[in-house]
């Protein structure tokens, strides 16, 4: 079972394939968009290890030379230093604008990759492979990509759209339960921001999505879609795309908080953060009190965080949190923007968020 999805952007629209086995028919897909049947390789090295020798055979069956760089695997990577030796790499390569450059890995490969192809030559053409859950549903499509700084995440970086995104569902297999978890997380979240049955249906199939790959293909291509849409309508988050920041706000605060360690993954704290978003959205009356505990109760069918005491080490206190959230990039004229929900599927972004409820939130959520 395979399906596409369209981003019909104009002068840049791409197709999103998704489905098993993609990797070893990469050369097929990827071949129609090459002047010359080179590409240049960007991986890390967990995943090099996993999947580089099948995709680059899979470009040579189609008479598709390739080189790859190997950087290391780690949140760390998405980083000046790196930027920099990437593009360095790829310049001694010779990677000219109509060549196509490969991001081959999750979330932190696709953003750097992308933000090197966006600079280099002001701009070269490139091909997302996405190997994470996370990547798959989320960061390998809309064309945001950046590196983080000493002042947090994402917060230097381009839109630059790719040409084609393969989302194989066979690399899945390899990720540990915690990894395929945390993307989940992102899964989730469409269904709370803008559909209503798609969380209904991850309520009943969640739990066995990773042994069901019709199931998974399904749950991606969803996903993908409802980006999709909105992207279409806003590709440069200046109005409906900050829906897609559901949970972000109390998620980027957190990962702040823990460091951007494994203490608390992305996708993680995504999910948390939208119990937060429900949580909030209840307090304020925006929703009924039973959908943040729909929320909650389907994060420990996945098994997932419930609660903020479920990170390990400890959290600062409350006013700590909320000081975080004001590094966030949705803070506008000084003041956060939240997108919180008027029931499940119904999101929506306002500014209009006091920051004492915001703290009885994570008081609240500090002590349960």
């Amino acid at each position: 079972m395979s399906e596409t999805v369209r981003v019909d952007l104009p002068g840049r629209a791409y197709d999103v394939e998704i489905g098993p086995g993609l990797l070893d028919s990469a050369g097929d897909l990827i071949a129609p968009l090459l002047q010359r049947l080179s590409v240049a390789i960007v991986s890390d090295e967990i995943v090099a290890d996993l999947h580089l020798k099948r995709l680059q055979d899979g470009l040579a069956n189609a008479g598709c030379a390739s080189d790859a760089l190997v950087l290391p695997s780690g949140e760390a990577t998405k980083s000046w230093t790196y930027l920099t030796q990437t593009v360095e790499w790829l310049l001694d390569q010779k990677v000219e604008r109509r060549d196509i450059v490969i991001a081959l890995g999750g979330g932190v490969i696709g953003d750097l990759v992308g933000f090197a192809a966006a600079v280099l030559r002001r701009g070269v053409r490139f091909v997302q492979i996405p190997t994470s859950l996370l990547a798959q549903v989320d960061s390998s499509v809309g064309g945001k990509t950046g590196v983080n700084t000493r002042h947090g995440k994402n917060l230097v970086g381009a839109f630059h759209q790719p040409s084609l995104v393969l989302a194989d569902t066979d690399v899945l297999s390899t990720l540990s339960d915690r990894d395929f978890r945390a993307g989940y997380g992102e899964v989730m979240k469409y269904g709370l921001l803008g559909d209503a049955g798609f969380f209904s249906w991850l309520e009943s199939n969640g739990p066995t999505l990773r042994d069901r790959p019709d199931d998974l293909v399904r749950a991606v291509k969803r996903s993908v879609e409802m980006k999709a849409e909105i992207v279409m309508r806003d590709e440069t988050e200046q109005g409906d795309r900050a829906l897609l920041n559901l949970g972000h706000t109390f998620c980027h605060a957190l990962e702040a908080a823990t460091g951007y360690s494994d203490r608390l993954l992305h996708g993680e704290g995504v999910a948390l953060g939208c119990a937060l978003a429900f949580d909030l959205s209840s307090r304020l009356g925006f929703c009924s009190q039973e959908d943040p505990s729909r929320v909650h109760a389907h994060l420990g069918d996945m098994q997932l965080m419930r609660n903020l005491r479920d990170i390990p080490g400890g959290l600062p206190e409350a006013q700590a949190l909320l000081d975080l959230m004001a590094q966030d990039k949705k803070v506008i004229d000084g003041s956060l923007h939240f997108v919180l929900a008027r029931g499940v599927g119904e999101a929506f972004v306002t500014s209009d968020v006091t920051a004492d409820a915001v703290l009885d939130v994570l008081n609240a959520a500090l002590q349960d």
